[in-house]
């Protein structure tokens, strides 16, 4: 008997907070398999699709069936990206070199176009995994409300609403925040590694350079300099002559 999907509380991200778009170079393009003019514009959905998946698709990863299938309307681009989610590939990839929680945090990110509210949500769909298996988790995924509001059968998955109009920087791609290893397997392959072959050299801004005739330039000199005192020469009381002791008259 499978679990349902335990209830958490969705926070106010910027995926969902309706705002006023402005059209721009940063604004996400949206690929929908309806609005095709050309051939090429195929190709530039497929090829966006890997990168939304995939992040980077080799010669050897990619999957010609699904390709051919998808050009020839066999099949919609919703099952284009469940059969990219299934594939050797993206097991290899995302699901066996990470825990149920980092592959859950993978996983909305590229096909809900958003990140993970909180922990609970995390838990929540790690159980789907531990009682559907990773198939069934994918399918729930496609299957949900959320993916079908926003998607849809014929829209490639995106980053939602990647720009806040109150930052200049907006949010970062996942696919920068969210490495495809996580720390555990990093270190067991071994990356990354920075060896130093010669000593850094530290930039200091012009207008923090020291100037000629400032003593701080002179710290290291007065460092080097012994700080220890000459010892003043001890003498004995029986030894002052009285003739050298001043005295009135």
């Amino acid at each position: 008997m499978t679990l349902p999907l335990l209830n958490y509380t969705p926070s106010s991200q910027n995926s969902r907070v309706e705002g006023f778009e402005v059209g721009g170079d940063e604004q996400p393009k949206i690929y929908n398999a309806e609005n095709l003019l050309v051939a090429s514009d195929m190709d530039n959905l497929i090829e966006a699709a890997y990168r939304q998946i995939f992040f980077h698709a080799f010669k050897s990863d990619r999957e010609v069936a699904l390709e051919s299938q998808l050009r020839n309307n066999q099949i919609t681009v919703r099952d284009f990206v469940r059969g990219l989610l299934l594939s050797e590939t993206f097991r290899n990839s995302f699901y066996e070199k990470n825990s149920n929680y980092r592959f859950v945090e993978h996983c909305v990110q590229k096909v809900l176009g958003r990140d993970v509210y909180n922990e609970q949500e995390k838990i929540a769909w790690s159980i789907v995994i531990a009682t559907k298996g990773y198939k069934g988790f994918i399918d729930e995924l496609l299957n949900s409300d959320e993916y079908l509001e926003n998607f849809g059968y014929d829209i490639l998955p995106y980053q939602r609403r990647r720009n806040l109009p109150s930052r200049e920087i907006g949010e970062r791609p996942f696919n920068i925040k969210s490495p495809r290893y996580n720390e555990y397997h990093r270190n067991q392959l071994g990356f990354p590694q920075i060896i130093w072959q010669n000593q850094v050299r530290r930039f200091t801004p012009q207008e923090k350079q020291v100037k000629a005739g400032d003593p701080s330039g002179y710290l290291d000199l007065a460092r080097s300099i012994g700080t220890k005192a000459t010892p003043s020469p001890r003498v004995s009381a029986m030894n002052i002559s009285l003739d050298r002791v001043p005295y009135r008259n």
